[in-house]
């Protein structure tokens, strides 16, 4: 199996595409080349580590135009970008964005691959991110809808006699469901559960 991360590149330039494809195999890496935005997002995009380079100007949608369009896809993919002369409003305007970087053709081969390295270096993290989210998503499943009631409101700030009240429940109950609840969501404090909790939340409003 093929570990390798998946570099696409988006450039019209027929030889520069090569030269990358070429130069980004030879330094271990797995590269797809496409000469428009639109052949970029006409092919399906596996699930796999890797990022964008990304050439500025373009047939049809721009480079910038391209980085929106995957925003509003929610596709995180890293994007590095490659222009073929400075053009600071547009650099700004991509590291704003969420670029990783933004170069200058021509590049130097220990530029290129120093950019690509944080790419990917950011890639992996936002990948344990989601990880994280989906092993919370599935310990929070497994808790009872009692369980869920007394997560809530310990993370609401709710002393335990306070929630017995608010759910008619004895004492000893909601200190038994909530051992329950932190043994499930692997949390040693209220703090941590709290922490859980913004994380599903985010995880829910995707």
């Amino acid at each position: 199996m093929n570990t390798a991360p998946l570099i696409h590149i988006v450039d019209d330039d027929p030889s520069m595409r090569v030269a990358l494809v070429r130069l980004l195999e030879a330094a271990g890496f797995e590269v797809r080349g496409y000469a428009s935005t639109g052949e970029f997002l006409l092919q399906p995009l596996p699930d796999s580590p890797g990022c964008l380079l990304l050439d500025l100007r373009l047939p049809g949608p721009s480079g910038l135009e391209l980085q929106a369009a995957l925003q509003q896809r929610n596709i995180t993919l890293p994007i590095v970008f490659l222009s073929g002369q400075a053009n600071v409003a547009a650099s700004v305007r991509a590291m704003k964005a969420g670029a990783v970087d933004f170069l200058t053709k021509p590049v130097e081969r220990d530029v290129l691959l120093e950019a690509i390295g944080r790419a990917l270096a950011r890639d992996a993290a936002q990948r344990a991110v989601r990880a994280q989210a989906d092993g919370l998503d599935a310990c929070f499943a497994t808790l009872t809808q009692r369980q869920r009631e007394v997560f809530e409101r310990v993370v609401a700030g709710r002393l335990n006699k306070q929630i017995a009240d608010d759910l008619g429940i004895a004492e000893r109950t909601v200190k038994r469901e909530r051992e329950q609840v932190m043994a499930k969501l692997k949390a040693n404090s209220a703090a941590e559960l709290g922490r859980l909790a913004e994380l599903l939340q985010r995880s829910t409003a995707k």
